[in-house]
Order: C-alpha cells, then structure tokens, then sequence
C-alpha cells in the first residue's frame, strides 16, 4: 500500500495555445505522516527518439505532509520551443507528472499532448517554418497512463542508523534458552 494516492488531476485551460502555461489541479491523499517533502514534477518530452530534448518544466516541495487530503495547483512554463527538433513540434508528444519521495520516484502520471495549428489552413498547408504563435496543443486528459513504482516510505535508508527504543531495559529474561547440547 502507498502512504500517497493521488485522486484526482485536472488539466486546466486545455486545449490551450503552445507558449501558455500548463496548469493542473492536482488531489492527493497521505495515509501515513512523511517527514520529508515530496517533489512534484512536470516533463515535457521533445523528442520520442532522444531523451536529450526532454525538458523539465518545473519541479516544486510540497512537506512535510501530515495524514490528510491535500489539492493544489501545479503550474509550469511552455517546454522551450528552440530546444525541440522542428520536426517534432507538431504531432504526438508525451507530458509527465512524476513524484518522489527521498529521491525515489513512486507514480507517473503520462497523458499523450497532440501539438497542431489553431488554423485548419495551416494543418493542411503547413509553412517550412514553424509559426509558434499559432500553434494549440491539447493534453488528452481522458486517457492518463498511471505507473506505481513500489516505496518503502519512512523506511530507514542504508545510510541511516536505526536507533533502539530508549525504554528497553531488557535484563535479559525475554531471551530464548540456547541448546548447550
């Protein structure tokens, strides 16, 4: 079971034009109290063929967290358009919204973005150059593909000495008998 469930992800101003922020509303649950902060990502994947085009869009702490229902809004600046090959900023992509505890990702939330021009007569005359001005993606919030990576949250890391409960003032007695035969 995981201290954290999401609940709910709404995609918000969708569809709306490429060079605007992305918005979500994001509900989550904590079942268990988590010391640390959790981080909250959100990436823009430029290129199907290389991961070198994917851009982190912003990365925000949210914690301590406490045993609650929590919502907040997440939102991030446009993927830099320059840094996506031509050729890749209209059609298909992909939008990840991951988060991590301790540095190790426990769910990704993935939704296919469809990225085209807001004119039907540039769908079907393209210009040689990419017009960003006029371009309109839209998130298909529908359709989210959800991965759950196990976590051991509040687990001592290997680094991390667990300390002995202060109240044990064992004499002893509670040890089994060891067979001197």
């Amino acid at each position: 079971m995981s201290a954290i469930n999401i609940t709910n992800v709404t995609v918000l101003d969708n569809p709306s034009m490429f060079l605007k922020p992305f918005q979500f509303e994001i509900s989550y649950e904590c079942l268990i109290p988590l010391k640390d902060d959790l981080e909250w990502k959100l990436i823009y994947v430029g290129s199907a063929e290389d991961e070198k085009y994917d851009q982190v869009l912003e990365s925000v702490l949210v914690g301590p967290v406490n045993v609650g229902n929590y919502r907040f809004l997440f939102q991030a600046d446009p993927p830099e358009w320059t840094k996506i090959p031509d050729e890749d900023i209209l059609g298909v992509t992909v939008l990840l919204l991951t988060c991590s505890y301790l540095g190790q990702e426990f769910i990704r939330v993935g939704y296919y973005v469809s990225t085209e021009y807001a004119d039907d007569s540039l769908n079907l005359e393209p210009p040689a150059k990419v017009l960003i001005n006029q371009v309109r993606r839209t998130v298909l919030a529908e359709k989210p593909r959800v991965t759950k990576f196990p976590m051991a949250f509040n687990a001592p890391l290997a680094n991390e000495k667990v300390e002995e409960d202060a109240n044990n003032t064992s004499n002893g007695s509670n040890l089994l008998p060891v067979d001197a035969s």
